[in-house]
């Protein structure tokens, strides 16, 4: 323990900062996904407003110190309104050297880097393809470089507790959290509170983690090496009680209080995949306000379970990626065809096929939109950013309640793993959704329709005289029995088809960021609302007539977009596919839109999107 208690000599200067940006990276085994949401959470009850990036590798286990089994968490936090989890960190946590080479070119000029030494021995170089360490040469020279044995600090801090090796070195993240949490002013309360809720049935698990977290922030605080303290201030949020959330958990609490202000039961019907499973895991825990989960043997079983539950009068829900989106197309139609009310959530990656499991994409747009035989609309709603997922999953609910539809809600892994500030809304803040369920038997007919939604009524089985069937077969008007007639067909058709057109009429005019004129208009959907709103307020900034449209309504689109699109000279559209809202808008409005896109499985930097703008103003990019 003398390492940790050696006494500093001079007190270190505390500078004050806006923001800043902070990665932490290691193996997939380090544990820098709780590193990074431990400090988050920290920041969080500090006031900070921030933004997260969780980097999971795609493997569940590559090999160890290997670059494709690190693991990071970038977090991005401030005094001033954060937008996006950073283009660049400021500080690079790099537990060992696959963990650097990976992350480097992340890293701003002369920013930090904290290395644990013990990562860096020959075999980890060697497996990360170092041919030299570069820790002892100039390859690092233009960054601030703080060599700390934390493994060895590690084994000092727990020495007299006889606990195993593997324990032992599970426990080294919290020492460089600690670390982190003296150079940036953070209290490691909070933590210390969540490892004895964590570890309460394992008492030696939870001293061992306190205690490597305190001797991390006492090395900090004693070696010479750290010659400055950073303080970054509580943010100016709107007054009201926060709390910091992912995208899939705000999903998961948008869904409970959609049940809640329906009257409804909730019924997950879902098969795990990734980047989705966490809404099954948090959906499962809240069993007390009335919501059934069930795990499916397979993604089919999963929409299937919930169509039966939704004809049963809950509110079903499946949850799933792209891949399984693709497994459910035929029950999604059938859906449609009984229309039921059914909230379909796609939590989007990178593909096609198995593709990046883990990474981030929007390339299941059109897929949403036509990814299914015959004509088979439904609604699609796209999240802009973590905490949105809330207001956005309550309002697909709500219009497949009223509409009697299957509703298609997106996300992506970025917005579902990353997290952010969420204002915690007033329950009596919510609109009532509950339907009107048919219970009079007389004059029954199972596909009448309401004048103004044309939803047909919503009649529990088992209800005496209201007897019907459902099923893939087409219906006949009104009826709803089983026919063919080609007639019955087209009207048929039409009337669904009219039914998802006229939601336009509910929904609020789409509503543009900045003037509602200029050069520039940068028309954005889903996950990449923070780097475009960015890029958009710094041209602003520099005095360039550039605005932001963002569009949380994909089917329908809001009754305003094309007229907004007509009153600015040039319509960028950025996207994490190869282009697929820029063909809905061409074919739809006939409008020369110009795209930018980029599928590397990470969300877009605002500084990406400020090059583009600048482009399309200098004619460079059309």
């Amino acid at each position: 323990m003398n390492e940790i208690n050696e006494e500093r000599t001079s007190l270190p200067v505390t500078k004050s900062l806006d923001e800043v940006t902070i990665r932490f990276a290691g193996d997939s085994g380090d544990g820098m996904q709780l590193t990074g949401m431990q400090f988050t959470n920290t920041s969080a009850v500090m006031g900070n407003d921030l933004s997260t990036l969780p980097d999971y590798p795609a493997e569940i286990r590559a090999p160890q110190g290997t670059t494709s089994g690190v693991s990071g968490f970038q977090v991005h936090f401030g005094s001033t309104k954060i937008n996006t989890p950073g283009d660049q960190c400021d500080v690079l946590v790099a537990m060992n050297a696959a963990a650097l080479k990976v992350n480097v070119r992340s890293l701003v000029d002369g920013g930090a880097i904290i290395v644990n030494t013990d990562g860096f021995d020959d075999k980890n170089l060697r497996l990360s393809g170092y041919t030299a360490n570069p820790l002892l040469n100039d390859s690092l020279s233009r960054f601030k470089v703080y060599q700390v044995d934390i493994s060895k600090l590690t084994e000092l801090a727990l020495q007299d507790m006889n606990l195993t090796s593997k324990i032992v070195d599970r426990t080294k993240n919290f020492f460089a959290l600690g670390m982190m949490y003296w150079m940036y002013n953070r209290t490691p309360d909070s933590t210390v509170e969540w490892i004895d809720a964590k570890f309460k049935n394992k008492p030696d698990i939870a001293e061992a983690n306190k205690r490597v977290l305190k001797a991390g922030w006492n090395y900090a605080e004693t070696t010479e090496i750290f010659n400055v303290r950073y303080e970054v201030k509580a943010a100016s949020l709107a007054p009201g009680k926060y709390r910091n959330i992912t995208g899939n958990s705000a999903v998961a609490l948008g869904l409970v209080a959609a049940a809640e202000k329906a009257g409804l039961d909730l019924f997950l019907g879902s098969y795990p995949i990734t980047p989705a499973s966490e809404i099954l895991h948090d959906l499962s825990s809240f069993k007390r306000y009335g919501v059934k989960t069930f795990q499916a043997e397979d993604e089919i079983a999963g929409i299937a379970s919930a169509i039966g539950a939704s004809f049963t009068g809950a509110l079903g829900v499946t949850t799933t990626s792209g891949p399984g989106v693709a497994l459910k197309t035929e029950a999604i139609g059938l859906a449609v065809m009984v229309e039921l009310p059914l909230v379909i959530v796609n939590i989007q990656r990178g593909g096609p096929s198995t593709g990046l499991p883990t990474k981030t994409e929007q390339s299941d747009l059109l897929q949403a939109l036509y990814g299914r035989n015959g004509e088979a609309p439904v609604p699609v709603i796209a999240a802009a950013t973590p905490s949105d997922c809330f207001d956005a999953v309550f309002e697909a609910a709500r219009i497949a309640i009223k509409y009697m539809t299957p509703v298609m809600f997106m996300s992506d892994g970025y917005l579902g793993n990353g997290s952010e500030p969420w204002k915690l809304p007033k329950p009596e803040d919510l609109p009532d959704i509950s339907p009107t369920f048919r219970t009079d038997p007389n004059g029954f007919l199972a596909y009448a329709r309401d004048e103004k939604t044309l939803a047909r009524q919503w009649a529990i089985p088992g209800t005496p005289g209201l007897e019907h069937r459902i099923g893939g077969l087409e219906k006949q008007d009104k009826t709803g029995f089983v026919n063919y007639e080609p007639e019955n067909h087209d009207t048929m058709v039409r009337l669904r088809a009219a039914k998802i057109a006229g939601i336009v009429n509910d929904i609020p005019h789409a509503t543009v960021e900045g003037n509602d004129r200029g050069d520039v208009l940068v028309v954005g959907w889903g996950g990449t609302y923070g780097a475009l709103r960015t890029a958009v307020e710094s041209q602003r900034a520099k005095g360039h007539a550039v605005s932001h449209l963002h569009l949380r309504y994909i089917n329908p689109l809001q009754s305003n977009v094309g007229e907004i699109l007509t009153k600015f000279k040039h319509i960028l559209v950025p996207e994490i596919n190869l282009g697929q809202l820029i063909k809905v808008l061409r074919e739809r409005f006939l409008v020369p839109a110009i795209g930018y896109n980029r599928v590397a499985g990470l969300p877009f930097m605002s500084s990406e999107i400020e090059q583009a703008i600048e482009d399309v103003l200098g004619g460079k990019l059309v």
